[in-house]
Parts: structure tokens; sequence; C-alpha cells
């Protein structure tokens, strides 16, 4: 069995955690959100982009 994933990378934005000494504005559930969402879309869903939680992102 071959699994393959195509999730699109995803900026969650500034979360509060121990790691940037919790100066982030967003709690990791927001943070999360981004990431859930990209990762339980269909397979016609977006490819080959960088988003983040208001949709795509120049890059």
């Amino acid at each position: 069995m071959t699994c393959s994933t195509s999730t699109p990378p995803s900026a969650p934005g500034d979360v509060d955690t121990d790691s940037n000494g919790h100066n982030g504005f967003l709690t990791p559930a927001q943070g999360a959100a981004v990431a859930v969402r990209l990762a339980t879309l269909g397979h016609d869903g977006p490819t080959g982009g960088f988003f983040s939680a208001d949709g795509p992102l120049p890059w």
C-alpha cells in the first residue's frame, strides 16, 4: 500500500507557543486550523501554493 499526501504548505501565523516565549496572538488551536483545513481537502483541492488562514499567499 502506498500513501501520499498533497497537502499544500501553510503559514499558521504568529501562534502563542513556548518557542516564542508566548508572544503570539493566535492560540495553538487557531494556528492548527489552517493545517487541518488543508489536510482534509478533497483530491481536487488546491495544490502548488502557499496558504494562510486568509487563503492563498503570493510567493
